[in-house]
C-alpha cells in the first residue's frame, strides 16, 4: 500500500493567509484578543498590515478563522456525527468527541474570555458570525442530534433528554479546560480528578452513558 502524497508547501498569498492566522493563534492565546491587533498580528507573521488586510476584513475575521482553521476540529467531528448514528457502539462515538472537545476548548477559551470582556467586540463578532451555520450553541446542536438519533435506533433510553445529555458532556469539557488553563500545571494534589485527559473523557463517558443507555446496553 503506496502512502499519500505530502501535502503540496504553501506559497505566495496562501502562505501569508496562514502565517497571519499562526501568529494571531498564538498573540490571541497569550495576550487575549482585545490586546491584539492588527498591527501585532502583521508584526508577528512578518508581513504588512496592508497585507493583511488583503486576506481579512478586519480582526474579528481573524479571530473566527483562528477557531475554525486553527482549533482541533470540534465542529466538524459533531457534525458528520449524526449521519453516524448506529455505527459502532455510542460510547466510543462519545468518547471521540470528548477527547477532540477538551483541547478545543482549552485552545479557544482565551480568545474567547477577551471576547466576552468586550461587549461591544462581543455584538460585532456575532452580527459576523451566520449563526445558522456557526456559533457557540452549534456543537450542542449536533450532538443532541446524534443522541437523538441513536435513541430512535433503540441505543439511548427513551426518556433521556438528549439536549440535556449533550450540555452534560461538552460542559464538562469546557470545565475541564477552565481549571487546566486556570492553575496552568500548578493544581493542588488532587485538584484536576482524574489527571490525565484520557482518563478524563472516558470516566466522564462511563458517568455518563450508566445514566443515558437502555438497561441492556447500547
Amino acid at each position: 500500500m503506496t502512502s499519500p502524497p505530502p501535502p503540496t508547501p504553501l506559497k505566495g498569498g496562501a502562505l501569508t493567509r496562514s502565517r497571519i492566522l499562526d501568529a494571531a493563534a498564538r498573540l490571541m492565546g497569550t495576550v487575549g484578543i482585545t490586546r491584539t491587533t492588527t498591527k501585532e498580528i502583521a508584526r508577528e507573521a512578518g508581513c504588512s498590515e496592508a497585507a493583511l488586510y488583503k486576506h481579512f476584513r478586519d480582526k474579528e475575521e481573524i479571530f473566527v478563522r483562528v477557531l475554525q482553521e486553527r482549533a482541533p476540529r470540534l465542529s466538524a467531528a459533531l457534525t458528520e456525527l449524526p449521519a453516524r448514528a448506529g455505527e459502532g457502539e455510542v460510547a466510543e462515538r462519545l468518547l471521540e468527541i470528548a477527547r477532540i472537545a477538551v483541547p478545543f476548548y482549552r485552545r479557544s477559551f482565551p480568545m474567547a474570555a477577551g471576547l466576552l470582556g468586550s461587549p461591544e467586540l462581543l455584538v460585532a463578532h456575532r452580527r459576523k458570525v451566520d449563526l445558522s451555520l456557526d456559533g457557540p450553541h452549534k456543537p450542542g446542536e449536533a450532538l443532541a442530534a446524534y443522541l437523538r438519533a441513536e435513541q430512535k435506533l433503540g441505543r439511548i433510553a427513551p426518556a433521556v433528554d438528549p439536549d440535556a445529555a449533550a450540555a452534560l458532556l461538552l460542559g464538562a469539557c469546557l470545565h475541564r479546560a477552565f481549571l487546566s488553563l486556570f492553575f496552568a500545571g500548578e493544581a493542588p494534589a488532587g485538584t484536576l480528578r482524574p489527571e490525565d485527559d484520557e482518563t478524563f473523557a472516558t470516566e466522564t463517558v462511563r458517568a455518563l452513558l450508566d445514566g443515558v443507555l437502555p438497561a441492556d446496553g447500547g
